[in-house]
C-alpha cells in the first residue's frame, strides 16, 4: 500500500493543476492589444568613476544658480519649428489655434506698462506669511522660506496647509508643515470667506497688510531618503546631503493632496519625486475622511509611497532636474510639463511635456510639432543692459480655470471654456552670476489635446505694493500716480536727489 504523509498527499494534485494552468495560458497565445516594448528602459552605465568627498572642492547647496547646473537635453529630443522636420512630433491630428471668446480680454492690455521696467502692475497686494503661531510653545528662531500652499476643504477648521523650507547651515535640508489662516484688515464686508480680522499681534508679526499665519507650531515633514546613483564629478558631494528641498504641494485631478520634492535620484544626481501628503501627515488623512457629505476614506492614493518621476527616453534627462509642473485633465489623467524656453541658435525649442503612465513612468515628448513658439530671445535687439541675459524657467503649479463666473446659473465646465495657466519666471543674474531678480509672467494653454500654448504675457507682472530690482525707486514706481505726485512735491520743496522721498523698495526679490 502506498502511503502519503498528510502534507505530501496534496503535492500530486497541485502539480497536475499547475500544469493545466500553464498549458491553458500557452494555448491563448500573445495578446495583440499589448505593446511589445518596455515603457521605460534603464539608463546606460554612468561614465567616470566615483571620487572621494575629501578630494572635491565644496560648492554651495543647493546650487546658487540653477541655470548653470541644469543641462538641457540634446536638440534631437526637442521638436522642430518647421512642419515636417526631421524630429517633428505628429502625435496629435491638428494644431489649429483655439478660438475661446472668454480669452479675448487677455489679448488686450487695459493699462500702460511702466516706461522704465516694462512691467504691468495688478491691483492685488502681496501679503506676508509667518510660521509663528499666535501662541507659540517656545521662542521661534528658525528662518522659513519658499512656502508652498494648498487650500483645505470647506469643513476644515483652518483654511490652508503650508509646507516651508527651513534655513539650515547647508549640511542638510529640512521642511515643516502647518495649517494656517489668513487675517484681513479693513472693512469686514471686504473679507474673503474664512478670513478673520487681524489682531494687534497679527499686525505686529505680519505687518500692516495682515497675511497668512500658522494656526499651530509647524512640525517637521519627514520623507524617506532616496538613493543617489548618478552623482559624479562636481556633484559627487551631493550624495551625502540628506533631506529634500523645493517641495510643491497641490491637488491632483482626482482630489489627492500631492507633494513633489527635489532630492537624490536613481536616474540623475537630483530628480523629482511624488508622494501623497496623507502618507506623511495623518491629520490630513483624518480630514479628508470626515467629509459631511461623502462617507469615505477619501480618494485612493496614486502615490502612497515616494515615487520618482522620469523622462522618456532616458537620454533626455539632465544631471539636476527641477521646476517641473503637473497638470490634470478633468478626467483625472496626469501630465508633466518639463521645460519651457525660447529658441537660441538652432531651430529646436524647448517646450516639452509628457503623459504619466503610472509608477512615475511617462510617454515621450507630446508637444505638437506645429505649435508656434510664444517665447523669443530679445537680447539681440535690447538696448537696456538691465534687461539682457534673462533665462526662462517654470515657477508655480498649474491651475485649471473655467472661464465663467460660478454665480452664473448657466456656467458649466466644458472643453470650450476651460484652460490651464501657471506662472513662469524670467531670471536675471547680477555681475556675480547670482540671481538679481525674477520677472513674473503668466502662461495659458489649452485644456484639451494637444494642449497648445494659447499665450504668454508680454510684460512682467508686479502686484500693487511690489517693486523690482535693477532700477531706482522712482523708476520702479513710475506707473503709480500717487508716487509720482509725491516725487514731484518732494523735488520742488527739498531739491533733493533720488529717491525724492517716494515709495521705498519692498518685496522685490524671491528666490525659487
Amino acid at each position: 500500500m502506498i502511503y502519503f504523509p498528510p502534507l505530501r498527499r496534496l503535492l500530486l494534485p497541485a502539480t497536475i493543476f499547475l500544469a493545466i494552468i500553464v498549458l491553458y495560458r500557452v494555448s491563448l497565445g500573445a495578446s495583440t492589444s499589448l505593446p511589445h516594448f518596455v515603457l521605460h528602459t534603464p539608463p546606460p552605465p554612468a561614465e567616470g568613476s566615483r571620487v572621494l568627498i575629501a578630494d572635491i572642492h565644496p560648492i554651495p547647496f543647493p546650487p546658487s544658480n540653477s541655470t548653470e547646473t541644469h543641462y538641457p537635453p540634446s536638440s534631437e529630443y526637442y521638436y522642430d519649428l518647421l512642419e515636417g522636420g526631421k524630429h517633428s512630433n505628429s502625435t496629435w491630428i491638428t494644431s489649429k489655434p483655439i478660438d475661446i471668446p472668454e480669452l479675448k480680454v487677455l489679448w488686450q492690455c487695459p493699462v500702460q506698462a511702466n516706461r522704465y521696467t516694462n512691467h504691468i502692475r495688478l491691483p492685488a497686494i502681496v501679503r506676508n506669511i509667518t510660521q509663528i503661531p499666535s501662541q507659540p510653545l517656545k521662542s521661534e528662531t528658525r528662518v522659513f522660506w519658499n512656502p508652498t500652499i494648498i487650500s483645505l476643504p470647506y469643513w476644515s477648521a483652518n483654511q490652508y496647509l503650508v509646507v516651508s523650507r527651513v534655513v539650515t547651515k547647508g549640511q542638510h535640508q529640512e521642511n515643516v508643515i502647518c495649517e494656517a489662516n489668513v487675517c484681513h484688515t479693513g472693512a469686514a464686508e471686504n473679507a474673503k470667506h474664512g478670513e478673520k480680522p487681524c489682531t494687534d499681534n497679527d499686525l505686529k508679526v505680519l505687518g500692516p497688510a495682515g497675511g497668512m499665519r500658522c494656526a499651530s507650531a509647524p512640525i517637521a515633514l519627514n520623507v524617506p531618503p532616496t538613493p543617489a546613483e548618478q552623482c559624479y564629478g562636481r556633484y559627487a558631494n551631493f550624495v551625502d546631503v540628506p533631506g529634500f528641498h523645493d517641495p510643491r504641494v497641490f491637488w491632483s485631478g482626482k482630489g489627492e493632496p500631492l507633494m513633489m520634492v527635489n532630492t537624490q535620484s536613481r536616474y540623475a544626481c537630483f530628480g523629482l519625486w511624488m508622494i501623497d501628503l496623507r502618507s506623511l501627515h495623518s491629520p490630513l488623512q483624518d480630514l479628508l475622511a470626515s467629509s459631511p457629505t461623502h462617507s469615505s476614506l477619501g480618494p485612493l492614493k496614486s502615490y502612497p509611497t515616494l515615487t520618482e518621476l522620469t523622462r522618456n527616453p532616458p537620454e533626455t534627462r539632465s544631471s539636476i532636474e527641477k521646476n517641473w509642473l503637473l497638470f490634470f485633465q478633468s478626467s483625472g489623467e496626469s501630465y508633466i510639463h518639463y521645460d519651457l524656453s525660447y529658441p537660441r541658435n538652432t531651430s529646436a525649442r524647448g517646450r516639452t511635456f509628457a503623459k504619466l503612465l503610472g509608477n512615475g513612468f511617462t510617454t515621450t515628448n507630446l508637444t505638437d510639432s506645429l505649435e508656434l513658439p510664444c517665447l523669443f530671445d530679445t537680447d539681440a535687439t535690447e538696448t537696456d543692459e538691465v534687461k539682457k541675459g534673462g533665462t526662462w524657467h517654470q515657477a508655480t503649479n498649474s491651475l485649471r480655470l473655467v472661464l465663467c463666473e460660478r454665480k452664473d446659473p448657466i456656467c458649466k465646465q466644458s472643453d470650450a471654456n476651460t484652460v490651464f495657466f501657471a506662472v513662469i519666471h524670467r531670471k536675471f543674474p547680477n555681475y556675480l552670476d547670482l540671481p538679481l531678480r525674477y520677472e513674473r509672467h503668466f502662461m495659458v494653454w489649452s485644456a484639451t489635446p494637444p494642449f497648445s500654448v494659447l499665450g504668454i504675457s508680454q510684460h512682467p507682472i508686479l502686484m500693487a505694493n511690489e517693486t523690482t530690482s535693477g532700477w531706482t525707486q522712482s523708476q520702479t514706481w513710475d506707473d503709480d500716480p500717487a508716487n509720482a505726485a509725491t516725487v514731484v512735491h518732494t523735488k520742488m520743496h527739498q531739491n533733493t536727489t533720488e529717491p525724492y522721498g517716494g515709495k521705498d523698495y519692498w518685496a522685490y526679490f524671491t528666490y525659487t
